[in-house]
């Protein structure tokens, strides 16, 4: 319900000001996202890494962002909104629909029970697909892994697959992250599927 206010001031502000005279030094960002801060210097909204007790993802990317309506969701006029800032998180172009073996990444591990855990961590959200998590990457400045899995009742019970981003590439001696986090409602989170993709 946040973003669908937002939306709502932000389409009156943008339709009854001219951009010509709109000074957006003034403006601030996160205020525009009802306090949530999705600057590189705060991992783009998620500064807590997904292996760290507490953390929540920082940004959805997918088809069904009526499903999120906590998370800045990357479609339609919020992408036009944060390509204002630009030391924020931007909406990557639309991913193909049909995956291709030459997107420029080298899959380093699969279907494992275990997810990347390492110091060049830069951010993580929720996307639909391996592409999309692509896709991300390709967007963030500096990004050159992808990790993406399954959090079996974490992430709020989400059934999208987690994407975490890295600077560096990893194999499986880093996929440590087990899981094993108590959830609010008690349950204990486990991971499966996870592939790691390293951008070549």
């Amino acid at each position: 319900m946040r973003f669908t206010a937002l939306f709502a001031v932000a389409s009156a502000t943008i339709s009854a000001v001219s951009a010509s005279t709109l000074d957006f030094s003034s403006i601030s960002l996160q205020s525009l996202l009802g306090g949530i801060d999705v600057s590189s210097g705060n991992k783009y909204g998620a500064p807590k890494a997904p292996w760290i007790a507490g953390s929540t993802p920082g940004w959805y990317f997918g088809s069904s962002p009526s499903k999120f309506k906590t998370l800045p969701c990357l479609s339609g006029i919020i992408c036009a909104i944060l390509e204002l800032f630009p030391d924020c998180l931007h909406c990557p172009s639309a991913p193909p629909t049909t995956p291709s073996p030459s997107d420029g990444y080298a899959q380093t591990f699969s279907n494992l029970t275990g997810a990347t855990q390492a110091s060049d961590y830069m951010t993580y959200g929720l996307v639909d697909t391996v592409a999309q998590c692509k896709a991300m990457c390709n967007s963030v400045n500096g990004c050159n892994f992808v990790n993406t899995y399954h959090d079996v009742n974490g992430k709020g019970g989400s059934t999208q697959l987690t994407c975490s981003l890295f600077t560096s590439c990893h194999t499986s001696a880093d996929a440590d992250n087990m899981g094993g986090q108590t959830q609010p409602d008690g349950t204990v989170d486990y991971i499966t599927n996870s592939d790691g993709w390293c951008k070549q």
